[in-house]
């Protein structure tokens, strides 16, 4: 018996519309990031990428739970002098509701050569208007 290797002709991706409406931030991130990684086929290989498109509407809808829209504090540095830069979840929320999405995710992801191209199949729409409303008529 033979183990499975998928080949790069045999991918098949499929598309997939999260509605965030009410969701927890971090209970639809796991979900976005399993379907972009591919975790869900039968013919998932850690060594390639075979995860789905995600198109994600009502972003700025998405439930924050517990301290975290007063607490929670996203850091950077740009790596020169006084480069640290803090920014409150709330600030941020306000301003761009689909970055705290594409942060979780991101996270989420594992840190290799395959995540640009994971994330960058991952479309996030504020309200309920995309353009890729064709791609779901073959979906279930």
């Amino acid at each position: 018996m033979k183990t499975y290797q998928p080949k790069a002709k045999d991918i098949n991706r499929n598309w997939h519309l999260i509605d965030a409406k009410g969701k927890v931030l971090g209970r639809m991130s796991t979900e976005i990031a399993i379907l972009l990684m591919g975790k869900h086929k039968a013919t998932f290989a850690k060594h390639m990428d075979t995860g789905d498109y995600v198109v994600v509407i009502n972003a700025k809808e998405v439930e924050l739970t517990g301290k975290k829209p007063t607490q929670k504090v996203y850091r950077g540095h740009s790596g020169y002098p006084g480069g640290f830069k803090e920014v409150k979840i709330s600030k941020l929320f306000e301003r761009f509701p689909g970055r705290i999405i594409e942060k979780a995710v991101a996270g989420m992801l594992p840190d290799n050569r395959l995540k640009k191209g994971r994330m960058g199949r991952l479309k996030i729409f504020t309200d309920d208007k995309h353009p890729y409303g064709d791609k779901f008529k073959n979906q279930k």
